[in-house]
């Protein structure tokens, strides 16, 4: 690394400076640190673009802020002129990535993975200029390789090595079955890294074992090694869990200015800083006054989440929405107004039923049992009256307003 570095002239010195700042900003782990340095050191000096690796197996299609954390930093990559390899696991996604599960994962057909590829594309299209990506379906090489070559490949690394992922050791240890057809899923996707020649592969702390495969069948192909670049996992809006949908702690990119606004504000206050991190386009310096400014108290932790929920809804609808939805988050929740603009549902129900079956009707609640529980929680208002008994009937009239907790708002049209 010394050798490209002593060629650099005080400006190329500053612009790789510049970039590490940038690219080491909220990461959990980078393997190894000098060769990500000496890879853009050796972009710089010879104004050639570095290869930015991404793998996606489309096994569930919505995509929250969560997923953007991976996203945020290939963005940045991006906007540096290096170029984006999306690889869309056609081929390793009929297999399944074992990662994290203690049974084999459902195998996909190929229209389920054209049709959540599809769908991650419109939305990855709200983080990164998908124009200049260069997409990658993996079953073009994958697929094409004979018994012979599979068996060359397998043939490059030891059955101790495939078995110190930690999902193979839990499986083993509790006598859960493993099929081998999973074993050959972190080879491939290691040969993806062989095919495309790729200086750096992102993903989170999740996918360490799969990425370092990418090093080690490039080193076996005697190509030279990409840097592992590992993202941390984004805790929801509970502080607890990672953000998932299934833990109902998430915040969806395609969701409502306002919901997105609300939920936002939910972040617990330890937790801000990292989500400026992780999945806002604040610069480091930016980062780096947030921060101090909480620490010192010049910035009071209500109105720095005022602001992540401002820059997170701006990311992801535009400014005026943004200024918008905290218009309508001060109206609401600080003044204790209603919402200007408070969706309408048509109601084709009876004008007399129990608060239970409105709110169901409504969908504001998926099933009855949880809209008791909310009930039971006095999360539920009608016209602005807090309603606290689950057997209550109500007379729907036109321009009733249910309300569902804090940010749940619904217009009632006959």
């Amino acid at each position: 690394m010394n050798q490209v570095m002593n060629q650099l002239n005080t400006e190329q010195l500053n612009e790789v400076k510049r970039q590490m700042s940038i690219y080491t900003q909220g990461v959990q782990d980078i393997i190894p640190l000098e060769d990500l340095e000496a890879k853009v050191a050796k972009s710089v000096l010879q104004n050639k673009p570095l290869k930015i690796k991404l793998g996606l197996d489309p096994s569930a299609p919505d995509v929250h802020l969560g997923h953007t954390v991976v996203l945020n930093k290939m963005r940045q990559f991006q906007e540096n002129g290096h170029i984006i390899q999306l690889i869309i696991g056609d081929f390793t996604g009929k297999i399944g990535d074992p990662t994290g599960k203690s049974v084999a994962r459902k195998q996909l057909t190929d229209q389920e993975v054209k049709h959540n590829a599809k769908t991650y594309f419109e939305q990855f299209a709200k983080v990164i200029n998908m124009e200049k990506v260069e997409l990658h379906y993996n079953s073009k090489w994958l697929s094409e390789l004979k018994f012979e070559d599979v068996i060359q490949l397998a043939g490059k690394i030891t059955v101790a090595r495939i078995l110190e992922r930690d999902d193979f050791e839990e499986r083993i240890a509790l006598g859960k079955p493993i099929s081998l057809h999973e074993f050959f899923y972190p080879l491939m996707q290691g040969f993806d890294s062989v095919v495309l020649e790729s200086d750096i592969e992102l993903g989170g702390t999740d996918q360490h074992f799969n990425i370092l495969m990418g090093r080690h069948f490039q080193e076996k192909f005697g190509k030279e090694k990409q840097v592992a670049l590992l993202m941390p996992l984004l805790e929801g809006l509970d502080g607890v869990e990672k953000m998932s949908k299934s833990k109902k702690n998430y915040i969806g990119i395609d969701e409502s200015p306002q919901e997105m606004y609300g939920k936002a504000m939910s972040i617990p206050d330890k937790l801000m800083t990292k989500y400026f991190e992780l999945i806002t386009d604040f610069s480091p310096e930016q980062i780096q006054t947030t921060q101090k400014q909480l620490e010192t108290g010049k910035l009071h932790p209500r109105d720095a989440k005022m602001l992540l929920a401002k820059t997170i809804v701006r990311m992801y609808h535009g400014i005026d929405a943004a200024e918008q939805a905290e218009h309508n988050f001060i109206s609401v929740f600080q003044k204790g107004s209603m919402p200007d603009d408070i969706p309408v549902i048509e109601w084709k129900g009876n004008k007399e039923t129990s608060i239970v079956e409105l709110l169901v009707g409504l969908e504001m609640l998926s099933s009855k049992s949880e809209a008791r529980r909310m009930i039971e929680n006095r999360g539920v208002k009608v016209n602005g009256k807090q309603v606290d008994n689950p057997q209550v009937t109500i007379n729907v009239t036109d321009g009733l307003i249910v309300q569902v907790g804090k940010r749940k708002f619904i217009k009632v049209k006959i």
